[in-house]
């Protein structure tokens, strides 16, 4: 299956369907933290309107994204009031998003934290369901949105003890907004698992 991995750089999602055997690459504006992986620095929308690439695909079977959120997520809401020109990067990131999710590709499954209500009603809707890393072996809180088309709900596939906020507890710094979008390797296997046979 030939598996697009949008707004990635970790390549944790990436590697995990690789890892199971499908021809999986990884895009983002900045470059991968691997620099030897299977990844594409650009726009991702340009890559999605590529008819033919080096990626040895002619399409692709399914999209995982993770689009910015700093603009979109429920936890920075205030900031649109508060802040001179949030509300045109919200429209910008909702707009995105909405492009994510509408974008020519069968299957495609869209990560985001919980999302204020300006941002939803651009994008047309709410997520389809809401995971944690605990139930994907992670002792850790996290509520992660998942926005779905033609894909099933991920189910829950070890679920562990703990309850740690370890990510919303993390100290300012440069690196804080990337640690924190990083995904966990439970659940990027659970979606390797469960999505990638269908």
């Amino acid at each position: 299956m030939n598996v697009l991995i949008a707004c990635e750089v970790s390549g944790i999602v990436r590697d995990a369907f690789r890892d199971k055997g499908h021809n999986a690459w990884s895009c983002d504006i900045l470059p991968s933290d691997d620099p030897f992986a299977h990844h594409f620095c650009g726009d991702v929308m340009d890559l999605i309107a590529m008819k033919e690439w080096y990626f040895n695909a002619t399409k692709w079977d399914l999209m995982i994204a993770h689009p910015p959120c700093t603009y979109l997520c429920n936890s920075g809401v205030r900031w649109l009031h508060e802040r001179e020109g949030r509300w045109d990067d919200m429209r910008k990131g909702a707009e995105f998003f909405k492009e994510l999710l509408n974008a020519p590709i069968p299957k495609i499954c869209i990560e985001n934290p919980i999302m204020h209500r300006y941002a939803k009603e651009i994008i047309g809707k709410g997520q389809d369901q809401i995971i944690q890393p605990w139930q994907h072996g992670h002792g850790e809180t996290k509520a992660t949105c998942l926005w779905l088309k033609n894909l099933p709900l991920l189910t829950p596939s070890d679920v562990v003890e703990g309850r740690e906020g370890r990510i919303h507890k993390l100290p300012p710094s440069k690196d804080r907004g990337h640690l924190r979008s990083i995904t966990y390797r439970g659940i990027a296997r659970a979606f390797a698992n469960q999505w990638g046979d269908i």
